[in-house]
C-alpha cells in the first residue's frame, strides 16, 4: 500500500507557473513508475507526465511546458508547470505504477497505475 499526498495547486493567470508535489509513503519512488494525470471539467482523465528512474515522458499537450522530476531524499515527485493555459485547468492527480517502464505509450493509461492521490486543483484564468 502506497499513500500519496499532492500539494501545490492553486489559481494563476495564463502564462504563469505552478509546481505540484506528490509525496509518497514509500522510500523507493525511483524504482516504480510514477505519473501525473488530470481531469478537466466534463472530460475524462488524461495522462500528463510520467517518470521511472531516468525515463520521462509527456503528453503532447504539455511537452515543452511541463517538467516532471524526483526528489529522492523527500520521496517526492514534482510537476513544474510553466506557460500555463486556461486549458490546463483541472484536478491533478499523482499515481504509482509497477517497477517497470511501460512499452509504447502505455504510461498514459490510468489502468497502468494502482495507487492514487486525492488530487489538487489547478485553475488558470485568461
Amino acid at each position: 500500500q502506497v499513500q500519496l499526498v499532492e500539494s501545490g495547486g492553486g489559481s494563476v493567470q495564463a502564462g504563469g507557473s505552478l509546481r505540484l508535489s506528490c509525496t509518497a509513503s514509500t522510500y523507493t519512488i525511483n524504482t516504480i513508475l510514477m505519473g501525473w494525470f488530470r481531469r478537466a471539467p466534463g472530460k475524462g482523465r488524461e495522462g500528463v507526465a510520467a517518470i521511472y528512474r531516468t525515463n520521462t515522458s509527456y503528453a503532447d499537450s504539455v511537452k515543452g511546458r511541463f517538467t516532471i522530476s524526483q526528489d529522492l531524499a523527500k520521496s517526492t515527485v514534482h510537476l513544474l508547470m510553466n506557460s500555463l493555459e486556461p486549458e490546463d485547468t483541472a484536478v491533478y492527480y499523482c499515481a504509482t505504477g509497477p517497477p517497470v517502464w511501460p512499452d509504447g505509450g502505455r504510461w498514459l493509461r490510468a489502468d497502468q497505475y494502482n495507487f492514487w492521490g486525492q488530487g489538487t486543483q489547478v485553475t488558470v484564468s485568461s
